[in-house]
């Protein structure tokens, strides 16, 4: 049984730095961000638990800071803004 531990903890610190390397810090770290909204979904799903609006509440909150921190979606409002000013 331990043996099955080290052996699966130190298989998930190799993926865990190999997504590192390859998918940057910022990545990784949105990702993080999403274990609470999986554990409320989860929660409700399996467990039948009550999905308050708070929760929803909290679970738009980090899909918001998801959004910010990403970059992406401000990137593309930006193009879109400038595209349309400039045509």
């Amino acid at each position: 049984m331990l043996a099955l531990a080290l052996v699966s903890t130190a298989l998930a610190y190799v993926i865990f730095f190999r997504l590192l390397a390859s998918a940057g810090a910022v990545n990784v770290t949105l990702v993080t961000l999403l274990v609470p909204v999986s554990v409320i979904l989860l929660g409700t799903l399996v467990l039948g638990e009550e999905l308050a609006p708070r929760h929803s509440a909290g679970m738009g909150l980090i899909g918001l800071g998801l959004l910010a921190i990403d970059g992406r979606i401000l990137a593309w409002l930006r193009r879109a803004g400038g595209a349309g000013a400039a045509g």
